[in-house]
C-alpha cells in the first residue's frame, strides 16, 4: 500500500508586479520547484494561485476618489445610509474614505454585538449583563459606548467605532442589529455586507428604502481606465496604499490566468493538472470566532473538474458499522472494495459535508500561503483525488 496521501507544496515566486506574464512564471517555477524537490508532477495534480498575484499582475487597482465618484452617481450625492460594514482597516476603511467623499452625508449602521463575519464590536461575555440596557435596540455610538464601554478588537486592539467615526466629518454611527433601522435615517442605502448582501437588500426594499446598491454594484465599470470588477465590485478588495485598493480579480480575466497554466503545464509536461485562483479559505478561528471569508466567494476562477464535489465514503463510519466483525487485513480489502465500487456507481457523499472542491482546495490553499511573508502565493497539492484504493 502507499503511504503517502495528499501532500502541498508551497511554491516561491519572484515579486509580481503589474504587467507581468503570471501564467508564464507560474509554469516555469511549478517546474523549476518539482525539480528541485524530486517531485514528479502528475495528473490530477491542483495548482493554487493567490488572488493578490492575479489582481496585482493585471493592475486591477482602484483609487479612493475612483469610489467616491460612483457613489456621487448613484446617490446624487444625498446622504447614504451604510448599513453593517465588517470591522476592518484592510477591508473597509478605503471604502468607507470613498463613501465619505461621494456623499453629502453618512450614515453608518454597525451590527452588535459582532459584525456579520464575527468581528466583536463589544465583550460578548458581557452581553446578558447589558441585555436589558440595549433593549432598544437602535441607538447612537455615543448612547451604546455609554452602554458597553470602550471595546477594543481582540486581534487588532482597534476600537473600530472610533476609527470610522474619524474617516469623515460627514460620518455619524450608530448601532443595531436590524438592518432595517437605517430607514430611521435615511432611504438611501449601501448595504456593506459581503454574503448577507442580497438577503439584507430585499428586507430594506420591502421596508420602504428608495435606493438601494450594494458594495457588488460600486466600481462594476472602470472609472477613469481605472480597475473594476464587473460580478462583485468592491467586495473582495483589500487596502493596496492608503488611497488605493486592490481589488477582487475579475472573474473573466482570472478564468484567463487558470486556463493558461493549465495548457502551459500540459504542453511542457502533457500532465493535465487543475487550476484555481483563490482568496480567503471559508474557515473560522476557534478562539474568537471570527470567519476568514471576507471575499466573496473563495475562488473567482478554477478548472472545470473543481466546480465538482468530492465523492466519498466515511471511512471511520464503514470500518465500524459494515465490517466490524472482520479482522484487520480482512477489513481493510473489504473497505477498498467498497471504494471501487462505490467509484464505479459514481455515487456522491456517502455520509460526507458536500462541499465544492474550489472551496475545499482554496481553503487548503490559504492556510498554506497565508497572508504574511511565507513568499509562496502557489500551492502544489498532490493526490488530492486519490482515494483508499489508489495505489
Amino acid at each position: 500500500m502507499r503511504l503517502i496521501g495528499t501532500q502541498a507544496h508551497g511554491i516561491r515566486l519572484p515579486i509580481i508586479s503589474h504587467g507581468d506574464d503570471l501564467s508564464s512564471i507560474v509554469v516555469k517555477n511549478v517546474l523549476e520547484a518539482s525539480e528541485q524537490g524530486n517531485i514528479d508532477l502528475r495528473n490530477g495534480d491542483v495548482i493554487g494561485i493567490t488572488e493578490a498575484i492575479v489582481a496585482k499582475s493585471q493592475g486591477n487597482l482602484a483609487s479612493v476618489d475612483d469610489i467616491a465618484a460612483d457613489i456621487k452617481d448613484k446617490f446624487q450625492d444625498n446622504a447614504v445610509g451604510v448599513v453593517f460594514p465588517i470591522l476592518s482597516r484592510n477591508r473597509f476603511l478605503n471604502i468607507l474614505k470613498g463613501i465619505s467623499r461621494g456623499a453629502k452625508k453618512v450614515y453608518v449602521l454597525l451590527q452588535y454585538p459582532s459584525d456579520e463575519v464575527g468581528n466583536p464590536i463589544m465583550d460578548i461575555d458581557s452581553l446578558d449583563e447589558v441585555t436589558d440596557k440595549l433593549k432598544d435596540g437602535f441607538m447612537s455610538a455615543s448612547e451604546f459606548k455609554n452602554i458597553v464601554k470602550d471595546f477594543s478588537h481582540p486581534f487588532t486592539n482597534i476600537d473600530y467605532i472610533s476609527l470610522y467615526e474619524e474617516v469623515g466629518d460627514n460620518i455619524e454611527i450608530y448601532l443595531s442589529k436590524d438592518s432595517r433601522d437605517i430607514l430611521k435615517l435615511t432611504k438611501n442605502i449601501l448595504v456593506t455586507e459581503i454574503h448577507n448582501r442580497f438577503i439584507t437588500k430585499k428586507r430594506l426594499i420591502a421596508a420602504g428604502a428608495e435606493i438601494v446598491y450594494t458594495l457588488s454594484d460600486i466600481l462594476t465599470s472602470p472609472v477613469k481606465g481605472m480597475g473594476y470588477n464587473e460580478k462583485y465590485g468592491v467586495l473582495g478588495s483589500n487596502i493596496h496604499t492608503q488611497d488605493m485598493l486592490k481589488l477582487f480579480p475579475n472573474p473573466n480575466s482570472a478564468m484567463e490566468v487558470v486556463n493558461a497554466v493549465q495548457k502551459g503545464i500540459l504542453e511542457k509536461t502533457g500532465k493535465q493538472v487543475e487550476v484555481l485562483v483563490y482568496g480567503d479559505g471559508a474557515f473560522k478561528d476557534p478562539i474568537c470566532g471570527i470567519w476568514e471569508l471576507a471575499d466573496p466567494v473563495v475562488s473567482p476562477a478554477y478548472t472545470e473538474k473543481l466546480g465538482g464535489q468530492p465523492n466519498e465514503i466515511k471511512l471511520k463510519y464503514v470500518a465500524e458499522n459494515n465490517f466490524s466483525g472482520l479482522q484487520a487485513e480482512e477489513k481493510q480489502e473489504a473497505i477498498i472494495n467498497l471504494i471501487k465500487e462505490k467509484n464505479q456507481r459514481n455515487s456522491y457523499n456517502e455520509g460526507t459535508t458536500p462541499r465544492k472542491y474550489a472551496d475545499l482546495l482554496g481553503s487548503l490553499c490559504d492556510l498554506m500561503s497565508g497572508s504574511g511573508d511565507k513568499g509562496t502565493p502557489v500551492i502544489l497539492i498532490q493526490g488530492y483525488f486519490d482515494d483508499y484504493s489508489t495505489q
